[in-house]
């Protein structure tokens, strides 16, 4: 075929050819317009879904605040423990269930080679609030009652009740907590376990052994409560930093409640933690206490063996070191963990000590000082299973009794007050089917008496919680 011809068919099939071709124009800009409109959509669920996120976060981080929960040691975490803005979807969230409710239930059988009903912590002013080795035979422990909601976008409020197997109510803990405080601060007033060291905080069901060390039995009493203010700050860092201050009445031993306004308990205390690497985390700290004492009284014997009631007034001095160490592979600690723990304390008491105030009466200058620590290690070596040892001895240190020192009265005349040094160990099995239940062995090598001859303990105890219950400390 000639070039002529061919342009004479080309030019007859031109409009032919034309709306073949504006059709197809057409079909992209349809095609064009639905992408940009199908973008625009998915643009717009992206966006919602990320707005309901924030909305669950906020919600979750005002929950973890209304059970008064420390988060654990990562800069998230941190991160969660500052509280929220306040928010009308977090709060109705966060008091879905209002109040949120717990109940722990505890008991145990126990056994021991002597007479429970004597044992006794030598050397230290006994505060009546020690726990012991417990009585023989079956006993129903301490049942614990927790009710805890947020007040409104501002505070959170938490009462725990304990209950004894004596059938006796004792409120354990009843205060209001901040959410809204800016720049990593919150606050809490009313009854609540004091922030030092570091097992002070854990609640009796989430031990790792059936009863607390040495030194807090001796030093506190068993665990010290604080009726007044504290203020804690979260630093915005990488590293976990906390810092806290509390102001109480004093009416927690080893102080007692003043007729005077003040500060009658004051504690400072400071905490650091981090991750080292994948596996390993820790958190170590340092606590200061000051509290003051008015005729608190202890009961004793004289060299004669007739019962008298003596009693300290001054001033109380404690100075306490924490560090806790947690390793699991990868961060999983569902198959293997391992934790160790560890606390040291030193107390100075200065003032005056009164004999038998129901008799003779006689009081002068009174100064001790003595220390305590424990060290404990806990092993997951299976899923649910974990065992676990622990070590812990006290000192009595230098004591100075100036109606002693000066003839006036004899050693025999103080005899829980005679140097010792007491110290026990511990070992334990236990098994958690799930994290609301907990079965447990112990067996303890207890030192404690003044007459030095040992005491074998066994304990069984079971530990079962029902309701809403808050992750543990870290």
């Amino acid at each position: 075929m000639s070039r002529s011809h061919s342009i004479v068919a080309l030019c007859a099939l031109g409009p032919a050819l034309l709306p073949a071709t504006t059709e197809a124009a057409d079909d992209a800009s349809a095609l064009r317009a639905e992408l940009q409109s199908l973008q625009a959509e998915y643009a717009a669920r992206v966006e919602a879904l990320e707005a309901r996120i924030a909305r669950l976060e906020a919600a979750s981080a005002a929950q973890a605040a209304a059970a008064d929960v420390p988060a654990d040691l990562t800069a998230a975490a941190q991160a969660d423990i500052a509280p929220a803005p306040p928010s009308s979807d977090s709060r109705s969230a966060a008091t879905a269930f209002n109040p949120a409710i717990s109940l722990i239930i505890g008991g145990s059988y126990h056994t021991s080679s002597r007479d429970p009903e004597d044992w006794q912590v030598a050397g230290f002013m006994p505060s009546g609030g020690e726990v012991g080795p417990g009585e023989r035979s079956f006993n129903l422990g301490e049942s614990e009652l927790t009710l805890g909601a947020n007040v409104d976008p501002y505070f959170s409020a938490m009462l725990t009740a304990a209950i004894s197997g004596e059938n006796e109510i004792e409120v354990e803990e009843a205060f209001v907590r901040t959410l809204a405080l800016p720049a990593g601060l919150t606050a809490k007033a009313g009854r609540f376990f004091s922030g030092f060291g570091y097992l002070n905080e854990v609640h009796a069901h989430a031990w790792d052994f059936a009863d607390q060390p040495l030194v807090y039995q001796a030093f506190f009493g068993n665990q010290m409560a604080q009726e007044g203010l504290q203020l804690k700050w979260i630093a915005p860092a990488d590293l976990l930093i906390e810092l806290g201050v509390e102001a109480g009445n004093g009416s927690a031993f080893p102080g007692t409640r003043r007729n005077r306004s003040g500060l009658d308990a004051t504690a400072l205390f400071a905490h650091v933690g981090g991750d080292i690497g994948l596996s390993t985390s820790w958190r170590a700290g340092v606590s200061w206490l000051g509290q003051h004492a008015d005729g608190r009284t202890y009961e004793d014997v004289n060299a004669l063996g007739d019962p008298v009631v003596n009693a300290f007034t001054g001033r109380a001095r404690t100075w306490v070191a924490d560090a806790v160490l947690k390793w699991a592979p990868n961060g999983n600690s569902a198959q293997r963990q391992l934790k160790l723990q560890g606390e040291y304390m030193r107390r100075e008491e200065r003032g005056e000590l009164a004999y038998d105030i129901d008799g003779s009466g006689l009081a002068d200058a009174y100064r001790g000082t003595g220390s305590g620590w424990y060290l404990q290690g806990v092993y997951q070596f299976r899923p649910r299973w974990r065992v676990g040892a622990r070590y812990d001895a006290l000192d009595t240190g230098t004591m100075r009794i100036a109606l002693v020192d000066d003839g006036v009265l004899a050693d025999d005349d103080f005899p829980l007050l005679r140097a010792a040094s007491p110290d026990r160990v511990s070992v334990m099995l236990d098994w958690n089917p799930s994290e609301f239940s907990r079965l447990r062995a112990q067996y303890a090598w207890d030192d404690a008496r003044a007459d030095g001859a040992r005491d074998r303990q066994f304990t069984l105890q079971y530990l079962f919680g029902i309701g809403a219950h808050g992750a543990h400390k870290y």
